[in-house]
This record gives structure tokens, sequence and C-alpha cells, in this order.
């Protein structure tokens, strides 16, 4: 009764409406099916068994099939009816079966994992044939393989023998090889009564099924055979003909014919040896390089398995077992890996045991060579769809054989070429963009694999010999020998990138490394955490094991106005420079693959703590909280173009090398405008619903065949990105007002807006040569305010300062766009100038192309800067700590030499804007600043800082030690002690120049190796004091003015007596004293005096303690909190002298010995900050006394400098250095006298 629930089904419905894997049994019981498929689902758990389908199908088993009209034998087998062919896989098959009618009571379809194309069957049983199956000939005469073996030995010429027939039994099967769309392969007989074997070349279309029918095993007579040999090696096998066939030995059925007799007769022609001969020439297989030290030898076993997962078909990897990897690559795939699914069982014989071919790589791995054999035993009972390799353009199998790899460097090829496909493959729509590859135009994988195989392996001195590894008695195969494989390099993906780079910048980290253990000990609590809370980390490639590749598709960022790296799951911040000091503009870039090798990783560190004082660094429990931010930086040169978002990056490359327009043949720059497709891909953060750019409304099908409207301008001004009250209303409601991230930019308008139509027609832009020196005239009614806000932030790190760009309106024919969306900045009324720029709105949509960077004349940048109303000359930093320079807005280069966290300034409270992003979870507390000490160039004296709010730095990437930057309208600023410094405002912009060297220390000595400070006299440092921040004098302590011992609260800086904070009011429950010291001393070098203070361990050495006398003396002065002494001339300085107690009287009588009074040599900075302004005055006269012999002299006022190392000076560096400065006087003197 079951049979009324079957129905019959052609091969195209079966094609065509079946898309998911399904079995039929004709004559099973519901019973006997849930047996069937309950035993399946043992080898996956996970995975459904095959659902049920009451089909029946019925079809002719052939192994033609129809390709564009012609009739193909391919070696595979297929069922037909009148509707279509399908491709169908069996266990067991009768020759007699092909081209007769069958019914298949058992079957499987399995449809493909591409819904769109057609899968295949499985034939789970024998099918029953309609009609009669053919008879099988008898009475052949045959020789054994023994005869047939000596004829193959023997001289006799292949052209002088006749066709025979040999029997045997099958003992070895090689693969089914398909070379130039030829097919064939090799089997082997042997003798049943020795060891003696014959290789038989099958290459006959009809003969290919053969192929199906042998097994290992079994005895055969095949007919019609002749003698060929290799051109090569001269070695000889033979040959099936047209009239060959092939039948089961039957003892009774054939008669052994003696060998002379079976070359009696008719000559025949050798075969022909195409096919082969095409093989060696396309594969030419390397073999391994032979290393006696390392080198291990694979073992070859039989296996049988279940295949337990699909690891990669492509590149014809399988897990079998859950344990054992099988390798397919080096033969060509069973059947099209047809039959191969999970849970199949297949029979591996004579294959190679690899046992951690790679470091990486987790299993045993089963090779199959030519000379293995690949048997399916049984098909898979689990619904798993069929994943078909690709026939042409594969790049796994390409570069294997390109390049003659062992297995363990192909494991690491197909590592990398699996990441880069998952990461990358959904930014360029399908995979086989990536992994398609020409001779004249590679793909985005090739080009990134090619480099690292050429460098990776090694010259092969032979050539694999396919002929060799099949037929050769003495076994010979790339994967007989193997060498564990430590990948030299890796391309993980960028989260795994930042999880790396985090770890390892955390990996043996401790607070104390961040400080001078020196320093530290006299530093208080807020002191000591502040300098703990903002440190970083700097990583390069070859900090990683194995060495880091970068890869990344370049994005940019509305939200974070900032270049990313983007693959499939993350972004990693970057910062791109020129290594001739141009900005980064090139906005062509924008959604190509980039790959990146030498680069610098920066881990930028933000700790939370609450430690007590520097004893209790090492106790990580006062760390509360710590967080990380990775971003990358590198130069534009140092980067690899892998996949161009679009056809004018050749233009972007070649023009890279020129730094001006001026460097130009004829001054002039002629390009076409991009297509909209190309210039608006994935500019935007990505979306994970839409893969198309956010900016094109319509989609791409919407801009092609409309027009568009661009104007070129030059940026004479750019300003920084920050919350601004701009009050632009909202489109909604017309009302409401918010303060939101923007950025503004003052533009010169070079020449008329320009119509286009494109993408079909594009006209060169304007000369631009000729544009911008006619901007001159007239110029003063082209200038324009770009506001940059929402999407258009996306442009901030593209725009500079004298860049020459264009806007790009699409889908736009209206050439006064520009002038309609101009606004004034504030009503006319309020409007001090009448040549106040105009405010333009940078639209979402609108699209900057960048063109070049320009140099302008002097007259052209006096003509601007009277448009603008401002300087924008570049000043260096001793013009601007000059006191004669009168600027306030000051641009300039400098390298920075010290990045500190601070404070910020009582008087400066946090803004609106502060307060605002402080809730977006900001790194660093919005009360603080970072003051960067910048100089002319490493190891320069000259030294100015710069302060700039924690606030801003968000969009600030970059500023490190060792770094050149171009700073931009930053304010001039003169504290109230007459120090120049500069601040980062609202107008202000920085730009990177170069990168910090790649050789720089740890962070706590970033400006790498100091020399020692210069020699100079204490006369020179008057006309020189803000120009000077480090020096060097030889000079004399003439006296100790002031000593000051003090035991302080860690917490609130007062006196700490007895183990407790003195304060009352409130009280303080500190526990925790800070041992503090300062003095301030008297001395000369014979040119002039100078007061110096000295703090913390200088004093020790300034009094001449040793290291076991000054911790006695600071533990006594611990019990009574503080002493305080003065003496000489300290009167008014606001010391306060302890009562006389043993401790005063001790430190009193040390300051007045004559041992205190000696040569010291002495590095100082400038106190910038001493305990009075000294006012200008002029030179006296004072009165010097040298035993009796009184000298009376000029002196000017004493400087106050700051001890930075005190060092005792010997008699013989004494000497040294007193006959230098001799000889520096004297020639002082000459120079001084001479007319």
């Amino acid at each position: 009764m079951l049979f009324f629930f079957f129905s019959f089904i052609s091969i195209s419905d079966l094609q065509h409406q079946q898309c998911v894997p399904c079995c039929s049994h004709l004559t099973w019981s519901t019973n006997e099916f849930k047996e069937w498929a309950h035993e399946g689902q043992g080898a996956s758990p996970t995975q459904s068994a095959l659902p049920r389908a009451y089909l029946i199908l019925v079809g002719y088993l052939t192994n033609r099939r129809q390709e564009n009209g012609e009739e193909l034998v391919d070696g595979c087998l297929y069922v037909k009816d009148n509707t279509g062919t399908i491709p169908c896989e069996l266990l067991h098959l009768e020759l007699e079966w092909l081209e007769s009618l069958f019914l298949f009571p058992s079957w499987s379809y399995i449809p493909q994992t591409d819904q769109s194309a057609a899968g295949y069957v499985e034939i789970l049983v024998d099918p029953v044939p309609v009609n009669l199956p053919k008879e099988v000939p008898c009475g052949v005469p045959v020789p054994y393989p023994a005869s047939a073996a000596a004829l193959l030995t023997s001289r006799v010429s292949c052209k002088k023998t006749s066709k025979l027939t040999v029997a045997g039994e099958l003992a070895r099967l090689g693969p089914l090889l398909c070379i130039h769309h030829k097919t064939f392969f090799f089997l082997f007989l042997e003798c049943f009564i020795s060891a003696v074997r014959v290789p038989v070349l099958v290459q006959k279309p009809n003969q290919l099924t053969w192929h199906r029918i042998l097994q290992l095993g079994h005895k055969y007579t095949i007919t019609g055979l002749s003698m060929s040999s290799l051109k090569k090696s001269g070695q000889r096998m033979f040959v099936t003909s047209v009239s060959s066939c092939l039948l089961p030995y039957c003892a009774k059925q054939v008669r052994k014919q003696p060998l002379h007799r079976a070359w009696q007769g008719k000559s025949t022609q050798s075969s022909s040896l195409e096919t082969a001969e095409q093989l060696s020439d396309s594969l030419e297989l390397g073999t391994e390089e032979e290393r006696p030290r390392s080198t291990k030898e694979a073992k070859i076993i039989s296996y049988v398995g279940i295949v337990t997962k699909i690891l990669n078909v492509q590149a014809g990897l399988f897990l079998l077992d859950d344990k054992v990897c099988l390798c397919l690559a080096y033969q060509q795939l069973l059947n099209a890996a047809r039959g191969l699914r999970p849970g199949a069982c297949v029979e591996l014989i004579n294959v190679h045991v690899l046992q951690k071919p790679l470091v990486s790589f987790p299993f045993i791995v089963l090779g199959a060579c030519l000379s293995s054999t690949v048997v399916l035993k049984s098909f898979s009972r689990l619904s798993t769809p069929y994943q078909p390799p690709a026939l042409s353009g594969n790049l796994y199998l390409q570069l294997l054989f390109r390049y003659s790899l062992d297995m363990p460097s192909y494991l690491w090829l197909v590592s990398l070429l699996e990441t880069f496909e998952e990461r990358f493959s959904c930014f360029f729509g399908r995979r086989r963009l990536l992994l398609r590859s020409t001779h004249k135009n590679p793909g985005a994988a090739e080009n990134f694999l090619v480099p690292l195989l050429q460098s990776v392996v090694p010259d092969r001195e032979e050539t694999r010999d396919i002929y060799i590894e099949i037929l050769a008695e003495i076994h010979q195969c790339p994967l007989q020998k193997y060498l564990t494989l430590n990948p030299p390099c890796q391309a993980p993906s960028l989260s795994a990138v930042c999880h790396l780079a985090e770890q390892k910048s955390w990996e043996g980290f401790s607070p104390s490394q961040l400080l001078s253990p020196v320093e530290a000990q006299h530093m208080g609590t807020q002191e000591l955490n502040r300098r703990l809370t903002w440190s970083y980390c700097t990583l390069s490639a070859e900090n990683f094991q194995p060495r880091l590749i970068l890869l990344g598709v370049l994005r940019v960022s509305s939200r974070s106005s900032s270049l990313q790296l983007q693959d499939n799951r993350s972004t990693l911040p970057c910062v791109i420079c020129h290594k001739d000091g141009r900005p980064f503009a090139h906005t062509a870039l924008i959604g190509s693959l980039l790959q990146v090798e030498n680069f610098q990783l920066i881990v930028e560190r933000f700790l939370q703590t609450d430690f007590p004082s520097w004893e209790h660094l090492e106790n990580l429990e006062h760390v509360r909280e710590k967080k990380s931010s990775v971003y990358v930086q590198f130069y534009f040169e140092d980067v690899r173009v892998l996949y161009a978002a679009e056809g004018r990056i050749h233009k972007v490359l070649k023009s890279g090398n020129s730094s001006s327009l001026r460097k130009k043949g004829d001054g002039s720059l002629t390009s076409k405008l991009e297509t909209s497709e190309a210039k608006m891909i994935k500019l935007e953060d990505p979306k994970p619903d839409t893969h198309r750019d956010e900016n094109c409304e319509g989609g791409q099908g919407s801009t092609r065949g409309t027009s568009c409207v661009s104007r070129l301008f030059l940026v004479t001004q750019k300003e920084g990105l920050m919350l601004r009250n701009y009050q632009l209303p909202r489109e909604e409601d017309g009302e409401g007002q918010e303060l939101q991230s923007s950025f503004q930019a003052t533009v010169l308008w070079l020449g008329r807006p320009w119509l286009w139509s494109y993408p079909q027609e594009t006209g060169n832009l304007p000369k631009l040569e000729k544009t911008v020196c006619g901007a001159e005239e007239g110029m003063t009614r082209q200038e324009a305010l770009l506001l940059f806000m929402g999407k258009s932030l996306r442009w901030f790190p593209f725009l500079h300062l004298d860049g020459l760009y264009h806007f790009i309106v699409p889908c736009c024919s209206d050439l006064e766009v520009f002038d309609k969306l101009c606004f004034p900045p504030v009503p006319a009324k309020f409007l001090s100038r009448s040549s106040c720029p105009l405010c333009l709105p940078v639209q979402d949509t609108w699209h900057l192309q960048h063109e070049t960077q320009i140099c302008l004349t002097e007259r052209q940048l006096a003509a601007r800067a009277v448009l603008t109303g401002m300087d924008q000359r570049i000043s260096s930093i001793p013009e601007i700590l000059s006191n004669s320079f009168t600027g306030s807005l000051v641009s300039f280069f400098g390298e920075i030499v010290e990045r500190t966290l601070c404070a910020s300034p009582k008087n400066e409270k946090p803004s609106v804007m502060v307060s605002l992003q402080k809730q977006k979870g900001r790194l660093l507390a919005s009360d603080h600043s970072v003051k960067l000490s910048v100089s002319v160039a490493s190891g320069s004296p000259v030294v100015m800082d710069i302060y700039i709010a924690a606030t801003y730095l968000q969009h600030l990437r970059g500023l490190l030690p060792g770094a050149k930057i171009l700073f931009q309208n930053l304010e001039r600023r003169i504290s109230r002690f007459h120090n120049v410094y500069c601040a980062y405002i609202a107008s202000s912009c920085v730009s990177i120049v170069a990168l910090p060297a790649s050789h720089l220390p740890f962070p706590s000595s970033p400006a790498g190796e100091a020399s020692p400070p210069s020699l100079v006299f204490l006369s020179s440092l008057q006309p020189h004091l803000q120009n000077l921040p480090q020096a060097r004098i030889l000079c004399h302590l003439s006296c100790v003015l002031t000593l000051s011992l003090q035991w302080v609260c860690s917490l609130c800086s007062n006196i700490f007596r007895e183990g407790r904070c003195t304060r009352h009011s409130p009280p303080c429950r500190s526990h925790t004293g800070v041992r503090q010291a300062s003095a301030r001393v008297l001395v000369e070098d014979g040119t002039g005096e100078a007061f110096v203070l000295c703090r913390n361990q200088h004093v020790a050495a300034m009094l001449g303690l040793s290291l076991p006398d000054w911790e006695a003396l600071q533990s006594c002065v611990q019990s009574r909190g503080s002493v305080t002494i003065q003496h000489g001339e300290a009167t008014g300085t606001g010391c306060v002298e302890e009562p006389e107690d043993l401790i005063a009287c001790y430190l009193r009588s040390l300051c007045r010995s004559p041992l205190i009074c000696r040569p010291v040599l002495l590095d100082f900075s400038l106190d910038r900050k001493p305990s009075r302004i000294l006012q200008p005055v002029p030179l006296q006269l004072r009165n010097f006394q040298c035993g009796e012999v009184e000298f009376v002299s000029q002196v000017g006022p004493r400087p106050s400098l700051l001890c930075l190392n005190v060092e005792e000076v010997k008699q013989s560096t004494l000497s040294y250095l007193n006959s230098e400065r001799i000889r520096r006087i004297s020639s002082h003197c000459q120079v001084g006298a001479s007319p």
C-alpha cells in the first residue's frame, strides 16, 4: 500500500522544485527509514537526518552530457530523461549498465549551497534495470602481467608491437586527472603469482567510466592495449586504444598466450601521450629540499574514516572523525567532491601521514598524492548541502602548483586566504571578485599572497615529475618529506589585532614602570595618580610572533571624523602621513583595500588609581579601572593597494611624488572626474543592513546618465573639530537649536562652477596654474566659510591648508547651487566688515576630491593674508619665544620632546562643551590638560610648552614624543613669570608631518638617549633666558641660603608628624607621609652668580651626603615633621626657621662648613616659576676679594635656576674644564678686541 503515496518526478522538476536535501526509499517501511536515519546521525549529532520524500525516479544511466550543443564525456555519471540530465554518484557500477533504463528504488537528492545551481543524485542501492544487460565476450587470448612486464623492459620498438590483452589483479588505481580539458588515469595490474606490476594509461573518453568500475583486489582483463614510452624518461607503459575493453577476469573464459605470439602480426603506432606531457608541463610541481637535521619522513598508511566536517572544499580539506584532516589538493578532488559530505565514509589507500606540519594547525594531516587512492565507501545520511569546488580560477590550487608548495606552506596559504576571504568579501560583492586570478589582472587576494610566497618559498633544485610519482617503483612525491613550519607572518582580523596589542601592552605592566623611583618617592597622592593616568606603548610588526601584517579597507567615519582601516568585524583608527612632510589627502583611496607591513601600533593606556604613595605601586589593588585605546600610524609610501575602489587610483599613486603644482611640466593638471558609483562607495561607517553608500539617495542606478556640478577651491584656513553653537534651524520644525560637533574652513573659490554630464562625458579640469594666478584679482569676493557638520565631518582628515580641492554635487545641474546655500554668519546689522565671508553649509551628499597641494608665491601669500585678515606665515620656535614677537596666533613646526598630563588651570572652568562630552564615556577626565614640550628638532635646546585641553584630544591622535607636528593658529600667551607658551584654542589645528622614529625606547624616555647639555657661562644666560631650557655649568658652590626637610601628608601636603597628618580643620585621615626636601644655594662661575633651587635627591648631592647619611637624616626629621634653616642672604624669602635642636644645629653647621663650598658640575634649567619675579635692573658694581686682592666688577641680576643634576668634579676633570673655559674666554676676548 506504500506505493500509493509515491509519485513520479522528472529530472527537470527535481532540479528546479526541490530546494532542500531529501531521500526516497521505495521499498522501505517507516521503521526501517527511522532506523536508517538514526544510525546516520551518529556521525554528527548536531546535524539532522535527510527528510524522506515519496518520489519515484526513473531514467537512463549514462556517462555523457550535453554542453553548448556538444556531447561531452568526462568520466562522470548522469541520470537523464527527456527533460534533462543530472549528475549522479554510485558506490557500485557495472559497465553494462550504461545507456540502460533503470528504476532507482533508493536515492538522495543533494542540492548545492548556491540554490540557483542544480545539485546531484546519490544512488544508495543498485538500480533495477528495465531492459536486459549486455553479454560478456569470452575466449580472449591474454598474457599475464609477468610476461607483459618483460615486454615493457625489452628493446622491442613500440611501433613494431601489435595490440594485445593483459589480465591481472588491480593493485593500484590512480586518481582521475583532468589537464587542459583532457581526462585520464593510470591503473596497475599485478601478476596472480608474483609481485610484478604493469602500468596502463586510460585516456579515451569512453573508457573513463572504468575508473568507477575498477575495485582494488579484483581481477580484470583489458583488451586492445598498445605499448608507448615517455619522451623524457623513456619509461614504457601500456595505453588503451579505442577498441580496448574492460572485462572481469574469468579463468574459464580466457587462455594464456605466449609472449612471443602476442607480438606477431601487424605493427601499430604508439598511442599519443600529449595529455600526460601537458600535465607535466602545466603543473611543474617541485619537491622539498632535504634538510637532514629537522626534516621528517611522512609515513604511508591506509585509513577508513567518516567525514565530519568540510574544512575548505576549494582547498580540498576535509575533517575525518573530528581528529584527522584529509588533504586532496595534491590530486584532483574525487568526482568534483560529490559524495564527500559530512557523514560519508571514505577509504584512503597509500596516503601520507604528516604530524604537526604547521605550528598553528590543530590536526594530523593525511595527504593524498598521485599514488594514493580515495574510495567512497558509503554515502552520508545527513541533510547537508553540496559544496562544489571551483572548476576554474581556484586560487588555492593555482598558487599550490605555481610555487611548488609543500604541505606546511600550503596549509599556511590556506589559513591566510580563508581569513582574507572572510574579512573582505563583504566589501567587494561576490567572493570570486577577490579570488579571481588572471595573468594581466590578478585579484586582491593574489596581490596579497604572491609577494609572501615569493619571499617564503625557497628555490627548488628539482622539478616534480608526475610520471616518476605515479610510475616509479620507489615512491617519490612532495608529501614524502616535510618540515614543521612556523608561519613567518600573520594577517589576523582587526579585532584580533587590537586584542593582541592590548594584551601585549598590559603584559608584565606595572605602574612603577611609568615613574622614576627617585622622583616617585617624593610625589603626593594627587600628582602620583595623575602621572599614572595616561601612558602609551608603541608596537611594531616585529613585536608580534609571527610578524604582523595589517590589512583593511580605508574608510572615514563621520562620527569620529578619523581615518579607519576596516574589515568585516571591526575598525582600527589610523594616522597616515607622507615621508616628505605633505599631509595625506588622497580622497581617491577611500574604499580601497590596503596592506601595511611597516607601521606603529599605538596603545594608549588609561588608569584610574588611588595609590596612597609610591610604596604601594606594586599593589595592584589600588588600580580601580584600566582601559586602552588602539590606533595605528604609518606612511603612505609603505602602503600596498591590493584592490583599488576606483579606476583613478593609478593617478593618485603617480601624483603622490609631486609635492607642489609647480613640479609639473606645463604647470597644469588634467584629470577626469570620478564616477558617482566609485566616488560614493562606502564613505561612512558600516551599517548592518546596508552595503551601499549612504550618501547616494537614489542608489547607483539613479546617478547614471545624470549631471553634476563641481567647483574648485583653495583652503586658506582650517579650524579644529569641536562642539560649536551653530544656529542652524532643523528641517522638520524650523525651530530648535543645539550644539553639534563641527569644524569650519575658509576657502577661496577659484573660477566658476562647472557642469558635467557624467559618467558618460567628463572634460578636463581647468588649468590650475592660470586659475591660481588669476585669483589675485577680485579674490575678495570669492572667499567663503565652509561649515562641516553631520556626515560631511568625514572630510576632516582630508582637508588641509594650501590644498586644492573640488566640490562635486551629484545629481545637480544648477550652477548657482553654491550661492543659493550661502548665508551670512551673523545678522547683517551686526557685521563689522563688509568683506565678511558668507557661510556655506557642506551638504551630506557632496563629495570632496583632492587635486594637489600648491606652493603660493610671496605675492599670493600677501594677498591671502589681506583677504583673510590673518597672517598664515610659518614662524620658528625661537622667533615665537623672542620678546620682540608681536603676533597672537602662531603657526610653526616642532618635534614633541615630552608629553605630560597635568591639571587644568584653576581659573579655567569646564565649559558646556566639556560637560556634554563627559557623558560620552571619555577616557580622560575633562579637568585635565596635556602639556607638550616642543623643540625645533631632536636634541635642540630651545623648547616651548603647548597646553591642550583634554576635551580636544579625542580628535588629535599621533601627538607622541618624537613626532614632528605642524601647529596652526595656536594662541601665544605670556605667563605672569614672563614665560612664553602656546594654547590650543577653537581656531587651532594640527597636522602630523613625520612619525616618531621606530627605534624609540620605552615612553619613559621618549626622546631617546639625550646628549649631555652644552657647557655655558652664567653671564651668557642673560640675553637668552627664554631659549635655553637646559644647560651645564662648572661652578663653585658659594653657600646654602635656605634648607628645608619635611615629612608631608600625601593627600593634603600638610606636615605629617608621628604617623598622622597635623591638619585639624577639617581633619585629614591620611596615614601616609611623603619625604620632601628643598634647598636654595648660591653658585658662581667667575662670570656671574645665580640662585639654584634643589629638590629632594639633589639636596643630598649638593650637601655632599652619602645615601646612608641622607636616609638617617630624613628618618630623624620624620619624628618631628619638618626642619627649616636659613643662612646668608636668605632673609625675606619667606622661610621660617625652626627652634633650636640637634638636627637644626647639625644642618646649620653643615651649611656653614667649608666642605660645602666646592666646585661642582651642575645641570640646570631655568626656573620658570621663581619665588619672586625679578624685574630687569641695570648692571651693578660689586666687590670681590680673592685672598688679599680685591676686585671690582659689573654684574647683572642673579638668575634663578632649577637643579637637574649635580656631579662631583674630579681633579683631572676640573683641570680639563678650566683649560677649556680659559681657551673659550681668550678666543671670545680676541674676537671682541678685533676692529
